[in-house]
């Protein structure tokens, strides 16, 4: 489908009467909610241990779950935004994701709330509805903008539950509620908040520059069932997809999996406590508010010089050094210096983010959907392995550690665990900094065809006379 005349050209963000900005204005806040919701649970995982007697190994495997879930949502939803558009399916993911989030209020054993982690995992799907809308309703000179900002926009909330979750709870204690049991309340509270956000994305959004799907269907000017499915094939073939699933795996996959275990790997390393670790962790988060917008804006610079393959060059690049950033942080054993090494890496991780999305919708426009499902589960089968790999890295030491210093006293136990988690986990984010370069390099074998070429020109040729707007200035 293509509806290049009427997608917009600019981000001018303060016109919302203008159907594509009003459309990132909803998807970005309703992708901000469910990352908020995805990992609402998070300040709270203390409280739940103890509420619902969660061992170590009930812990580690609800991480694991909440992001498992996401993998067959992801690959699944994207299909379906090809076939019914992005208003509809964000509408029912909201509503039907909104339900475990609140049922998790109510659990009252571990195997209940593993479950329910699982299911809310599927809200992370939205990240996919968000890039499909996006990319549909900009033009391809501001396109990698537009899905890196909306996105970056989005995954704060993921960061922000941090500080919301636990404001919410302590609003629900003002009003009597006992202190233990407030983190049930706060996830009941973000689950109809994300169930009213399905209503408002189905009101006041729409398919397409053009009109909703629906109606696109009865003039005739949406493919074919028969059409739809050929591309899907496609788009399996498509060696170009499955590099870019290896890069958002190295990407959004390393960042979800780093800042999970960062926490406990800064206060083991460094001696930080839980509250000033915990706060750091924040910040690098709230970078994405700029840094994967960078990404994308970058990887459009790339593109109006040196054209798609300039967008894969930027990607390479951005993605080498994010795994240098990794490698490097995880030698070092100064304070200041990891701080630096660690800003850089959350910097380059998140502008990769934006990077890989700004070449998305290049590689096939009849089935960006299915492509940006596939691409986007590669982030979570990245998470995925590499929580395994540093779980069985750090159990293994810590359990090592324990059976050594038995006998020597609690005190001198806790130490030994400590400084084999952190070692553990320091390897571990080597070698995952290895792969990221090594998913860097593969990223070169990413071409176009001479008519893709073309193609992009001309349609930016077309736009280039209106001015290159982001946030309302010429840019």
């Amino acid at each position: 489908m293509d509806n290049n005349s009427n997608k917009s050209t600019t981000m001018d963000l303060s016109n919302i009467k203008s159907m594509p900005i009003r459309t990132f204005w909803i998807t970005s806040i309703a992708f901000f909610i469910c990352f908020f919701a995805w990992f609402g649970i998070v300040p709270f995982m203390p409280d739940v241990v103890r509420d619902l007697g969660l061992t170590p190994n009930q812990k580690w495997n609800s991480i694991i779950l909440a992001v498992s879930g996401t993998v067959f949502a992801r690959l699944l939803i994207g299909k379906l935004c090809d076939k019914y558009g992005p208003r509809i399916c964000y509408t029912y993911l909201l509503i039907l994701g909104a339900i475990p989030v609140i049922l998790i209020g109510f659990v009252q054993t571990p195997a209940q709330f593993l479950i329910c982690r699982l299911f809310i995992g599927f809200i992370g799907a939205s990240f996919v509805i968000t890039q499909f809308h996006t990319s549909i309703m900009f033009a391809s000179n501001i396109v990698g903008t537009a899905n890196a900002t909306s996105a970056g926009w989005g995954n704060l909330g993921g960061g922000a539950n941090r500080l919301g979750m636990p404001l919410i709870a302590a609003a629900v204690v003002s009003f009597g509620v006992a202190d233990e049991v407030a983190w049930r309340y706060a996830m009941v509270i973000a689950g109809i908040i994300a169930m009213a956000m399905g209503v408002i994305y189905y009101y006041f959004t729409q398919d397409t520059p053009e009109g909703n799907f629906s109606e696109l269907k009865k003039l005739g000017k949406m493919p074919t069932l028969k059409k739809d499915e050929e591309s899907f094939k496609n788009v399996l073939k498509d060696y170009r997809v499955w590099i870019l699933f290896i890069v958002y795996a190295a990407s959004f996959g390393m960042e979800l999996t780093v800042y999970g275990t960062m926490d406990d790997y800064l206060q083991n390393t460094f001696g930080l406590t839980r509250s000033m670790a915990g706060n750091l962790v924040l910040s690098f988060a709230l970078m994405n508010i700029f840094a994967r917008t960078l990404g994308g804006f970058f990887g459009d610079r790339f593109g109006r010089l040196k054209g798609l393959r300039g967008r894969v060059v930027f990607l390479t690049i951005i993605l080498a050094l994010e795994g240098l950033m990794l490698s490097i942080f995880s030698l070092t054993t100064s304070f200041t210096m990891g701080i630096i090494f660690l800003i850089a890496f959350s910097l380059s991780v998140q502008m990769a983010e934006g990077a890989t999305f700004s070449v998305v919708p290049f590689i096939n426009k009849k089935a960006i959907g299915s492509i940006s499902g596939i691409v986007g589960a590669g982030g979570n089968v990245g998470a995925f392995l590499a929580a395994l790999l540093l779980k069985s890295k750090s159990a293994m030491a810590e359990t090592k550690a324990l059976a050594s210093s038995t006998g020597l006293g609690e005190e001198a136990m806790r130490a030994a665990q400590a400084a084999a988690a952190s070692n553990a986990v320091s390897s571990g984010y080597f070698m995952i900094g290895g792969f990221v370069v090594v998913a860097a390099l593969a990223s070169l074998a990413i071409k176009f065809s001479t008519i893709d070429e073309k193609s992009v020109q001309t349609e930016t040729a077309t736009s280039a006379s209106a001015p290159y707007k982001f946030l309302g200035t010429k840019v």
